[in-house]
């Protein structure tokens, strides 16, 4: 496809953003099980949760740009019912709002002591880096919903999309923290996340495979005889029944070569 500029600045930073996020998090779990060093004391937390948040708020300000009536936007919450754009509209601003206090607990030294059961005390930013880790997962599943939904369009719906979706997103986060962990001299967690990144890497790489493989062995439940309603074997299209290019030669194909 031919898909707009902003659409692509949209995928990619959300992508990162959630990424980004959901190593912080995992990072945290791992210290609080003694699974690598606590280092709230170099604000890896707070700096990581404003670089997220920031390509968030990037990739809403993208947004607006492939709208044809930007002043309209707030009104496509509206059918959360049954689309999944309406639930990615609501799902954005909550991750946003997740992150936001996140960051903050950690910035300003508000990670208090929330909850104590015997030997075990969770502080206030594990249970708001949960509800992030909720949202988070939540727009992952909504962004790759707006296109798996489309039934017609046999190549994107698959389980596979929302698993590309996922797996670009965590991989390309999690490499954003490699290099931040690195920038702070944070050795363990360098390697923490790195890990991981060549871990969600080669997952993807795989899955993409995996996708690309299933849509090369697509039965294409609609042909030429079921789009004019005749059954005979032998119908061939001679024309598009145009002077020129039409939407569907315009934005399904990308005009590449094999070895592009």
């Amino acid at each position: 496809m031919h898909p707009a500029f902003s659409v692509i600045f949209l995928t990619t930073l959300i992508g990162v953003a959630q990424g980004l996020f959901l190593a912080l998090f995992s990072s945290q779990v791992y210290a609080e099980f003694n699974l690598l060093p606590d280092v709230t004391d170099s604000n890896l937390y707070g700096i990581g949760s404003v670089i997220s948040l920031t390509l968030l708020i990037g990739g809403l300000i993208a947004s607006f740009f492939h709208l044809g009536h930007p002043e309209r936007a707030w009104r496509s919450a509206a059918c959360w019912k049954t689309s999944w754009l309406s639930r990615e509209v609501i799902a954005l601003p909550a991750m946003m709002a997740a992150v936001f206090a996140y960051g903050l607990v950690h910035l300003m030294g508000l990670d208090s002591v929330a909850y104590t059961h015997g030997s075990i005390a969770l502080n206030t930013s594990l249970f708001i880096g949960i509800f992030g880790v909720i949202t988070t997962f939540a727009l992952f599943i909504c962004t790759a919903m707006i296109y798996a939904c489309i039934k017609f369009l046999q190549e994107w719906s698959s389980p596979l999309t929302v698993v590309n979706y996922f797996l670009f997103g965590t991989a390309s986060g999690f490499t954003l923290a490699t290099a931040l962990a690195s920038y702070l001299k944070l050795a363990e967690q360098t390697q923490f996340f790195g890990g991981w990144a060549i871990a969600l890497t080669i997952a993807v790489f795989i899955t993409r495979l995996a996708s690309l493989y299933r849509n090369t062995k697509i039965k294409h439940k609609s042909s030429v005889q079921t789009a004019i309603g005749i059954r005979h074997n032998k119908i061939q299209q001679q024309s598009q029944g145009a002077m020129g290019g039409s939407f569907n030669t315009r934005e399904y194909f990308h005009g590449k070569t094999a070895l592009f």
